[in-house]
């Protein structure tokens, strides 16, 4: 490998290069014709956002509700009830990030996965706890059940 003249290999690729047009080096995508680009922009203009929006607007309405979550979650089924309206805000926040996703949705796509943070958040608080993970505290014991 090292008795090989590597400007002499480098200046015939050159010349293989230079003997090739652009549009043979770099073919237009399929995607770029113009019926083909005409569907696309007909689909989406024809979807509507309302759909999108109604979805993350309930993914918003219960993360910010559970900031005022009424129910002892300290142990035993009110901890079981949080985690499982957690595990509700999770799905919530991924089902609007499909949505989004599927309808070129940007910003409704960044705030549904911030919503999946945010569960994942409330979730990790009370669960890492009670692992050994994270240093208990009052309001987040390490037991699971009530005593």
């Amino acid at each position: 490998m090292a008795d090989k003249d590597w400007d002499r290999e480098l200046a015939k690729i050159d010349k293989q290069l230079e003997s090739v047009s652009d549009e043979q080096l770099f073919p237009k995508s399929a995607a770029t014709t113009t019926p083909q680009r005409d569907a696309i922009v007909e689909k989406q203009s024809r979807t509507s956002t309302l759909g999108v929006m109604v979805r993350l607007l309930l993914a918003v309405a219960l993360g910010v509700g559970m900031i005022f979550w009424p129910y002892q979650a300290r142990c035993g089924m009110g901890l079981l009830g949080y985690l499982l309206a957690v595990a509700v805000l999770i799905t919530a926040g991924g089902w609007s990030a499909v949505w989004a996703w599927r309808h070129h949705s940007g910003k409704a796509h960044v705030l549904s996965l911030l919503i999946v943070v945010w569960g994942t958040l409330l979730g990790a608080q009370e669960v890492l706890p009670r692992i050994g993970y994270a240093k208990p505290t009052l309001e987040h014991p390490s037991v699971w059940e009530c005593q």
